[in-house]
């Protein structure tokens, strides 16, 4: 089994980050700032959030946490998106009331909306921007492969979804009206999963020597785990992310990355 790790890569990008973000503040004395709107009490949701306050800390980016009533969220991303100090905003989901997540979402100021999650955002979104820096940093090429994409999340499914169609990828894509996932994931070169449902991908639904990308993150039993069953790291013919530290580490440093780049651009 190989294991792809996203912490070894991270640090690479993480100490790049700090030397530009000091780079950036030597040259403009412009000291980043991140907002964080919540309007739920989750703990995986809470344990994104200290990620991301530690990393800001980490590479000199303050991180500022607003946690309100959802009912307060607009008249709080109009201040937001005003205010010269905040380089970037990110309106944590899910929303309390996740049928105006849509509309709250394109609020946000595009030169702002650091996650991309509104249809007219600057950036790149995080976490399909570090599948893709993930498999670029283990020199795995998807060209000519069949690649399976379990999914059409907003976060991660559907944009990464976008992604595939600019590119030459041969891709197809399961989701809750496939009725047979295994038909699905047994042909597949490359599985990419991401649908916050533990364990729905076992040892026997894999193809000999594929690649599995988790980047599904639910909470069970006060754990955070991922789509893929712990009896799939049995497998020694896999080249798979680990059950922690794969695609996590590197969503952040995508995320702090977009922040970055929000202060480079007009």
């Amino acid at each position: 089994m190989k294991l792809l790790n996203g912490r070894e890569l991270a640090d690479f990008i993480k100490n790049r980050q700090a030397r530009e973000v000091r780079s950036i503040y030597s040259a403009s004395h412009i000291h980043p700032k991140l907002a964080i709107i919540l309007t739920v009490d989750n703990p995986v949701i809470d344990l994104y959030v200290r990620l991301k306050k530690q990393y800001g800390q980490d590479i000199g980016i303050d991180v500022d946490v607003y946690r309100i009533d959802q009912q307060e969220i607009t008249k709080k991303i109009n201040q937001l998106n005003d205010d010269q100090s905040v380089n970037g905003i990110i309106i944590q989901l899910p929303l309390k009331d996740p049928s105006e997540t849509d509309a709250i979402v394109n609020l946000v100021d595009p030169r702002k909306d650091v996650d991309a999650l509104g249809e007219k955002s600057n950036f790149d979104p995080a976490t399909p921007m570090a599948i893709m820096w993930l498999l670029a940093g283990y020199n795995i090429d998807l060209a000519g492969k069949e690649v399976l994409l379990i999914g059409r999340g907003k976060l991660v499914g559907h944009p990464l979804e976008k992604m595939f169609q600019l590119s030459d990828i041969n891709y197809r894509v399961a989701d809750r009206s496939t009725t047979d996932l295994k038909k699905e994931t047994i042909t597949a070169d490359v599985i990419i999963t991401a649908t916050g449902s533990p364990a729905i991908l076992y040892p026997e639904m894999i193809k000999k020597g594929a690649v599995v990308i988790d980047a599904g993150v639910a909470s069970e039993d006060g754990k955070t785990v991922g789509d893929v069953d712990q009896s799939v790291y049995q497998r020694d013919d896999l080249t798979i992310t680990p059950s922690k530290g794969g695609v996590g580490p590197l969503t952040v440093c995508a995320l702090f990355e977009n922040v970055i780049r929000s202060i480079k651009r007009p």
